[in-house]
Parts: structure tokens; sequence; C-alpha cells
């Protein structure tokens, strides 16, 4: 519950950075899951699946902090002041994020302003979406017969941030997989690039969107024709995308990803529907 005006003299709250993962509420770990459910207040991003939200007691404060492409709820920086102000009012404060709060999660960011604000902070990791996107496709992001490297890069650069752009000649030359976050707006350029930096313009690529939700869907084509694919069945973000030879094993592996199993279900079914 919220701190009474005596405890907060002189006292913060403590604030907890935890991972959703990518959607399915079977991936939350045991520990997130509890956090959730005992929260004076959640504030959460706008990737957060709707079954996970569900978990939240209907007596805890909720504050959706989301930033999707055009549709900002709350500028970084007011995110970052919100969790400082809450944290002088709330003994327990979950910053809830899609998948792991450090992989394109700002929360090292958000983590630094705490820190020099003096207030207690953990982060609590979660299951990124650019493995388990993959994996409920069936593809597997290393393979002893395909893959033995795997690179993690955003495809969506903030404006000031610490290097002008990223290299993907070096990524193209020196990984065997490529998974990217948050490229489907920028998947032109993307696509362009790798084929100049000496990929084939053949190489697979694969993208998922919605990854481990019930609506997950993919799409699959070349560097040559994923980008005329994606207009003509009118994909949309978000999704994550996959590059390498392991996208050859989609049509084999797919028939026994978790989402073709007639077992499989989320949890809170309604809630992810609703």
């Amino acid at each position: 519950m919220p701190l009474t005006s005596s405890e907060r003299s002189g006292r913060f709250g403590k604030v907890y950075l935890v991972g959703a993962g990518p959607g399915d509420p079977g991936l939350l770990t045991v520990k997130a899951k509890a956090l959730i459910e005992c929260a004076d207040i959640v504030i959460h991003d706008a990737l957060v699946s709707p079954s996970i939200l569900a978990l939240i007691p209907p007596q805890t404060e909720v504050v959706n902090a989301g930033k999707r492409r055009g549709r900002h709820s709350l500028k970084q920086s007011e995110t970052t002041a919100l969790l400082l102000d809450k944290a002088s009012t709330h003994a327990a404060v979950v910053r809830l994020k899609g998948g792991d709060p450090f992989v394109f999660g700002r929360g090292g960011e958000e983590m630094e302003a705490l820190i020099a604000a003096g207030i207690e902070v953990e982060v609590v990791p979660g299951i990124t979406a650019g493995i388990a996107a993959p994996a409920y496709a069936g593809i597997p992001v290393t393979h002893r017969g395909y893959s033995s490297s795997v690179t993690f890069v955003t495809g969506h650069e903030s404006v000031g941030k610490y290097r002008p752009e990223i290299d993907w000649g070096a990524i193209a030359r020196g990984s065997e997989t490529i998974v990217i976050y948050m490229g489907v707006h920028n998947l032109p350029n993307i696509t362009q690039s790798l084929i100049q930096a000496g990929l084939s313009d053949t190489t697979p690529i694969a993208l998922i969107r919605w990854g481990t939700r019930p609506d997950q869907s993919e799409l699959v084509g070349s560097l040559a024709t994923i980008v005329q694919q994606v207009k003509e069945t009118n994909f949309q973000a978000p999704a994550i995308a996959v590059v390498g030879n392991v996208v050859n094993l989609y049509p084999l592996l797919a028939m026994a990803s978790p989402m073709q199993s007639p077992h499989w279900m989320p949890l809170n079914t309604e809630a992810a529907e609703g």
C-alpha cells in the first residue's frame, strides 16, 4: 500500500525493473509473477500482453507508460520522473517491461537515474522476444548444422545516441544468425544494407509478429523478397526479424512448435482475447 506521510519522510520505496517476457504469461518467471501480484503500483510498457496485465490485482495502481511508434504515452524523461515520484509514495514499485529490461528495454537508463537519486532498485530478468518468438515459430537461433553465432540488434535507432548508426556490414560479416528488434519500419534499408555488406539476396529471413501470443503470425522470405511480401500482406509491427540459414528449419520445426500443440493455450485466455 502507499506509504503514509510519516513513512515517506527521509525514505523511499523500492523499484523493481521486471521483465514480463514476450507475451505468453506461462513464460513469466516465478519472481516476476509474485512481484506483479504484490506491488503497490505497476508502471507498464505498451507491449506487455493483456493476459499478463490481467494478473495485476484490482486494488493496485496501474500506469501505462508505453511507447509505440507515433503513439507515446509518456516520454522517457517523463517515465523516469514518474518512477522517482512513485518511489517516494509507494513501498513497492514495479516497472513492468516487455521481454527483458536490459535487452533494448531502457532498463539500464532507468536504473542509472534511480541509483543516482538514492532509490533502491532491483532488476528481474525476463525472457526476451529475440529468443522466444523464433522458438515459438520453430526457429532455433543457433544450431550446430546451421549457425554457431547470433547477434541481437535494434532496427530502430534513437536520435542523439552514442554513435551515428549500426554497422550492418560488421554484423553481416560477423554473425551467422541476426535477430533484429523493431525492424519492420526500417526493413528496406536493413535488407539493402545486409546485401551490400555481402549477404546473398537469397538469404532467408523470417518476421514473427506478436511472438508467443495467441495471434502470433510469421512471414518468411529472402532478403530480396521480404519487403515486397510485407507490402502485399500488409504485415505490421511489432515483429522480430530473424536472418540466416536457421530460418530454413522453419518448415520442419514449426510443426512441433508450442503454437501447433493441441494442448497449448495461453493462461488467462479470456483476458488475452479481450
